[in-house]
């Protein structure tokens, strides 16, 4: 269904929670991919980037060690490379994303998926 929410996860970690108990006290369904078990493909990480108008480096964590393991910082990475390593390393992937449509966010903080969730399909599109 083109309205349904899906929210792009790490089920452990604190602002997917925070994601999680939003939607569920806002009576919101959606579903829920973990990508760690259900990695993102190439080309699902690239629709999910034009959808939120983002570029790969927007999105990259940059605590993670693997950002600096991999020298991710230098800049000398093209976006076809660095999600490439998303994909490979998905710690390095800014969470929760949520899906709605043709459009997606980045829920950190939270508050940039209240509008975004809350209004009906009618306003939505």
């Amino acid at each position: 269904m083109a309205d349904s929410i899906t929210v792009y996860e790490k089920p452990t970690c604190t602002k997917c929670r925070e994601m999680n108990r939003f939607l569920v006290d806002n009576g919101v369904d959606f579903s829920k991919v973990n990508y760690y078990i259900e990695p993102l493909t190439k080309e699902k990480l690239q629709e999910l980037l034009r959808k939120m108008k983002l570029t790969p480096r927007d999105i990259l964590r940059t605590s993670e060690p693997v950002y600096r393991e991999l020298g991710l910082g230098k800049g000398e990475f093209t976006d076809a490379e660095i999600i490439a390593l998303m994909v490979k390393h998905p710690d390095l992937i800014q969470r929760p994303i949520v899906e709605r449509g043709k459009r997606a966010v980045l829920g950190r903080p939270t508050e940039n998926v209240e509008e975004f969730a809350l209004i009906s399909a009618m306003e939505f599109y």
